[in-house]
């Protein structure tokens, strides 16, 4: 219904804190754009797909599940529960990218 938009947040409290720490030297920092990128795109693809679902309508209250309050209860525990396992997935994911870009950059300065 809604766990599209928990990546989204996390997308965009990734990008405020990387505006905080730009000239970092950690190299975690230096790749949250990866991070950013993916929350954003996989968000956007859950939208779409709800759209095409019809849970999200483009008129008030836009999410079907705000129309009724036992619905809005439902959708709140689908974002606690499915929207964060997405988005400590995709974090998980891009620590992994991380770490093996650190490895082949570190390769590639001792050959």
């Amino acid at each position: 219904m809604a766990c599209f938009s928990v990546p989204v947040a996390s997308a965009v409290a990734a990008a405020a804190a990387g505006k905080a720490h730009k000239k970092s030297a950690n190299p975690f920092l230096q790749r949250l754009d990866w991070f950013i990128k993916m929350s954003f795109g996989g968000g956007f693809l859950l939208a779409i797909e709800h759209v095409y679902h019809g849970e999200i309508i483009f008129s008030w209250p836009f999410l079907t599940a705000m129309i009724n309050p036992a619905d809005t209860r439902e959708m709140l525990l689908e974002m606690a529960t499915s929207g964060v396992a997405m988005t400590a997935l995709l974090f998980v994911v891009w620590v992994g990218m991380v770490l093996v870009s650190i490895k082949l950059n570190k390769n590639k300065c001792v050959r």
